[in-house]
């Protein structure tokens, strides 16, 4: 796979787990010089319970911030191609593609993950 910036080829891509968020990155021989960001980094359009917009933002670093009063912190990662995003609140939020869209479901603190959401909506990544 060549990196993006590297049309030459000068760089190989490699898969790792150095970052949750981050999971593939650029090497010239052994030094890392550049990292391959994940389709879910970014802003998503979603909705709350009450059909609310919002907005989700998820950053390279692996932080994830809101504009929802009652979630404003937390934390992301990839998992099997979900974003999974844990709030300082204690609940979770998931970003899932399903066919060509994108869904968001929550789940209440305690709740498990494989289990039915509290609220899902879809997402929109702007």
């Amino acid at each position: 796979m060549l990196a993006s910036s590297d049309p030459a080829g000068t760089f190989v891509m490699k898969a790792f787990g150095l970052h949750p968020s981050l999971f593939a990155g650029a090497f010239d021989g052994d030094q890392l010089v550049g990292f391959a960001a994940s389709e879910f980094e970014g802003v998503w359009a979603v909705k709350d319970s009450k059909d609310r917009p919002f907005e989700i933002t998820l950053s390279a670093d692996g932080k994830a911030t809101s504009t929802q009063e009652k979630a404003k912190e937390g934390t992301w990662k990839e998992e099997s191609g979900v974003a999974v995003i844990t709030w300082t609140t204690g609940w979770t939020t998931k970003i899932i593609k399903e066919g060509d869209h994108y869904i968001k479901t929550v789940y209440k603190k305690g709740v498990p993950l494989d289990g039915p959401p509290s609220n899902k909506s879809d997402a929109v990544k702007k």
